[in-house]
């Protein structure tokens, strides 16, 4: 059984995997995260092998643990993967689209595939039918765009709420933000799919990330939304550095 840990910058989340399946998931802060990894060990005793991916300064006495309990995997720009990387700056890439990528390779192969993830930034990432990635593209997330808004004019108030529907017209402040954001972002995914296709006409696309389910509705655009792509990817690291 794997163990899966996603360090991000305000939350750890965990995954179990027994083999390709998906058991069960855990979302920790960082102050509880090493009570959350204990329980999950207690839990399920046939783990073995862990990876961890962290965008944030890793807790010491997560990665002692899990070192010591498991054969841990430290995901980096090093690990073997199962395509071609041909990004420019390899290094530079982050290791949380080069997960996304894998599970696209490994769930979709043979396919021109787009991977959407709705996070903190969207990023657009495209892996072509011969499995070589060819890069994409990194836009300001939902409540980055609210933030901005807030911070760089004198008036505008900080938004918090999410909105969802097909209405065009604010009737406040507060709506036309809303409306304004929620709007652009859909546009701008549909407006990149387009682009795609007018390239690609067998073109797969996968929506996921943290608002995911917010938008998935409101693409016009066929895709796949899927919650948890990027553990799968990490998962699939994992089986291929662990030997």
């Amino acid at each position: 059984m794997n163990l899966i840990v996603d360090v991000g910058n305000t939350q750890i989340k965990f995954a179990v995997f027994e083999g390709d399946q998906l058991l069960e998931k855990y979302i920790s802060n960082f102050k509880n995260a090493l009570a959350s990894l204990q329980e999950i060990l207690e839990n399920f005793p046939d783990l073995s092998k862990s990876i961890i991916s962290s965008t944030a300064v890793l807790p010491d006495a997560l990665k002692h643990t899990l070192s010591h309990k498991l054969h841990l995997v430290e995901f980096s720009h090093q690990s073997q993967l199962n395509f071609v990387n041909s990004y420019k700056t390899p290094e530079t890439l982050g290791l949380d689209r080069i997960a996304l990528i894998s599970a696209a390779a490994e769930s979709y192969p043979h396919q021109n595939v787009l991977v959407i993830d709705a996070g903190t930034c969207i990023t657009y990432d495209f892996i072509n039918e011969n499995s070589i990635y060819q890069g994409g593209a990194i836009s300001p997330g939902l409540q980055m765009r609210f933030k901005a808004m807030h911070t760089f004019t004198g008036k505008l108030p900080l938004i918090t709420e999410s909105y969802q529907g097909s209405n065009y017209l604010g009737k406040s402040t507060k709506e036309a933000m809303q409306i304004g954001v929620f709007n652009s972002i859909c546009y701008e995914i549909d407006g990149y799919i387009e682009d795609y296709l007018a390239d690609y006409e067998d073109l797969t696309v996968v929506l996921t990330g943290g608002d995911y389910n917010l938008l998935s509705a409101s693409i016009k655009n066929s895709i796949f939304a899927t919650p948890n792509f990027l553990l799968k990817g990490l998962n699939i690291i994992l089986q291929l550095n662990s030997n």
